[in-house]
């Protein structure tokens, strides 16, 4: 493996969201019996084929680096988790389906890890909406996961639906809701598994042209935010 070309993706979220749960998924394709809470950060690793079943095909590994904490951290504590957020090549954002305000603090959370090194405060200006201000040229790929999707009243579900899709279009990413309890809804041919791949082989391909000397940056921004 140490052959293999490397991608780092962060994956980011509020305190009990259940990224453990989903990091453990993805890599060991096996539910995670006992998660707990991640101090730190938390680094696995998943294999992932480039172009699968292509001519173009080519084996690479991720490192999903879970980093824990709250949004709602002091500055220091940002300031700490700063160090995982160097050399990133995508960034999976996720949040809990039956919890609004974790959904709402991914906006932060992505405002304090691509904007690392200008110490971003994450603090919501008078009309409700970011200051666009803070954010930096971002190349970064996006991915939205929403988890505990099992736990949604099927009477909630097209509202619960409704606002994630609105996410997705602030964040231009994909996004993929499931049950982190139940490795079928990543199974192979199924829609989330397809888009988790797409989300993979950007990042490789965004190596590679970083490794050829040239990428392609564009300025990170929302179209707009939507709490209701």
């Amino acid at each position: 493996m140490a052959s293999l070309d490397r991608v780092k993706v962060l994956v980011l979220g509020d305190s009990g969201v259940g990224k453990s749960s989903l990091v453990h998924l993805l890599c060991q394709n096996q539910v995670l019996g006992n998660p707990s809470w991640t101090v730190g950060c938390s680094v696995d690793v998943r294999v992932q084929d480039y172009k699968e079943g292509t001519p173009d095909e080519k084996t690479f590994y991720i490192e999903l680096w879970d980093v824990g904490g709250s949004v709602g951290s002091v500055s220091s504590v940002k300031s700490t988790r700063a160090v995982f957020y160097n050399s990133v090549n995508g960034i999976i954002l996720v949040h809990d389906l039956t919890n609004k305000k974790s959904s709402q603090n991914l906006y932060r959370w992505s405002l304090e890890a691509l904007n690392k090194d200008s110490s971003p405060t994450g603090v919501i200006v008078s009309n409700g909406d970011y200051d666009r201000e803070q954010f930096a040229e971002n190349p970064v790929p996006l991915l939205l996961i929403g988890t505990k999707f099992d736990q949604i009243p099927e009477n909630k579900r097209n509202e619960v639906l409704t606002r994630t899709a609105f996410l997705s279009e602030d964040f231009n990413a994909e996004e993929i809701n499931l049950d982190c309890t139940n490795p079928r809804y990543l199974a192979a041919g199924t829609s989330n598994a397809v888009k988790l791949s797409r989300f993979f082989d950007k990042h490789f391909f965004s190596l590679s042209l970083q490794m050829t000397g040239f990428t392609d940056r564009k300025r990170f921004n929302f179209k707009s935010l939507h709490y209701d």
